[in-house]
């Protein structure tokens, strides 16, 4: 793996992160203690522990999915896999705006559906590069498919 690739996707990744951060500053713990949630929902440290492992696991498999599109001359379509995942991790970082800093939780049980079909996307286009990043990209289809579950379901407690 290009190291330079590497570095390039973790700091997509990372701003990513960030964004999604700022949006859950120390007032968002009150509102979210409050609201109704279904009796599935992970307990509070299993969030950080998860996305962190995402993260590193979606700026690894990508950069090794652009850099196999790259030897193999599919210069196109390694553009095209940045550009979608440029657009998922906005998505990534703007569903944390929707849920933790708005309190739109119909807007982001809509938001998670979309991050989890770019997400599903997003693993099609690694696999077809890389087949193994492929499957170590799966989790991160499965955890936004679980979170558009998730969210949804607290929308509809709350309404």
């Amino acid at each position: 793996m290009n190291k330079s690739t590497l570095a390039v996707t973790g700091l997509a990744v990372t701003a990513a992160a960030g964004a999604g951060s700022i949006a859950s500053p120390g007032s968002a713990p009150g509102w979210y203690s409050r609201i109704r949630k279904p009796a599935y929902q992970p307990p509070s440290i299993a969030f950080p522990v998860v996305w962190t492992t995402l993260y590193g696991d979606i700026a690894t498999s990508s950069a090794v999915a652009i850099d196999r599109l790259r030897a193999a001359g599919h210069h196109g379509k390694a553009r095209r896999y940045a550009a979608a995942l440029g657009v998922n991790l906005v998505l990534n970082g703007a569903w944390s705006w929707l849920f933790f800093r708005f309190h739109k939780l119909g807007a982001s049980a809509l938001g998670a559906a979309v991050l989890a079909t770019s997400s599903a996307d997003l693993v099609r286009r690694t696999a077809e590069a890389d087949r193994r990043a492929g499957l170590a990209m799966l989790p991160y289809a499965v955890w936004t498919a679980f979170a558009t579950v998730l969210a949804t379901h607290i929308w509809r407690l709350n309404r």
